[in-house]
């Protein structure tokens, strides 16, 4: 009976949880008609696709896949590398001021993004960095690296310092020694930290939406932000391009699951 009940409980809450998904799904599927159509109806009548060839046709949509995918790959990427140095450093050597600048990364998390918004906006007009994608970069790395950090540094103390003085006894430099056996073992932290940074980037609206006002640099929540007028939202291809930007993460996650599900001291053993 009790394993009856949890098997029952995980059910609706799995229902719970896929439902938004599908009515998102279904929502791009339907005529505009149906959309608002009373009753409701879970399934649409009629099959359409116009709302993704509305997306691709009458709008730009393709370029803003584009400039989301390049920045949030090379910010996720940054901020990963940037993250792998900046916790070994943490995590491995002692220096004067490490417990502040934790407490400095700890407390940047805590305080709220619109407070810095007017400074950071008079930054990037100076350096002429407003409606380009590289200083959008620049704002999502400056804004995750703090919390990558201390991710990896996480990471990094639960690996035993033995494994890398192994590897010193044997003829390996510090250097050699994290490159070719901690950093192995930390791929699943690594992966975790990348997919954490780029799904931030990806989905980011508030900075992307302050900063990025031409068409060729609008990323795909400013772009989905369009939608809602003053007078109207176009759920169609609001749904649409919901779809479609879900994609690219899913695709994402299927590519680096194992090291996500696999386990720290399992990665150390086959190494």
């Amino acid at each position: 009976m009790r394993r009856l009940a949890k098997a029952i409980v995980l059910a609706v809450w799995l229902l719970i949880t896929l439902f938004p998904l599908y009515w998102i799904v279904i929502t791009s599927l339907k005529p505009k008609a149906e959309i608002f159509s009373l009753p409701i109806k879970y399934w649409p009548g009629n099959v359409t696709f116009e709302h993704y060839a509305d997306l691709f046709s009458f709008a730009d949509f393709g370029v803003y896949l584009l400039n989301s995918l390049l920045v949030s790959l090379v910010a996720a990427g940054a901020v990963t590398m940037i993250g792998v140095l900046g916790g070994y450093t943490l995590a491995r050597f002692s220096f004067p001021g490490r417990g502040a600048l934790m407490l400095a990364f700890l407390v940047t998390q805590m305080l709220p993004l619109f407070i810095a918004l007017g400074p950071l906006y008079l930054l990037m007009s100076d350096l002429d960095l407003l409606n380009r994608l590289a200083g959008l970069m620049l704002v999502y790395v400056a804004m995750l690296v703090p919390f990558a950090t201390i991710i990896m540094r996480g990471f990094y103390e639960r690996i035993p310092v033995a494994l890398e003085e192994a590897a010193q006894v044997d003829g390996a430099s510090r250097l050699v020694a994290m490159v070719r056996v901690v950093i192995p073992v930390m791929l699943p932290g690594i992966a975790a930290t990348f997919i954490f940074a780029f799904v931030q980037c990806w989905n980011e609206l508030f900075l992307a939406i302050t900063f990025i006002d031409s068409e060729d640099a609008k990323t795909i929540p400013v772009a989905m932000n369009s939608f809602i007028t003053q007078y109207d939202i176009d759920w169609g291809s609001m749904a649409a391009a919901t779809v479609v930007s879900v994609l690219p993460t899913l695709a994402l996650f299927a590519a680096i699951r194992r090291y996500i599900v696999e386990g720290l001291t399992a990665g150390a053993v086959k190494g």
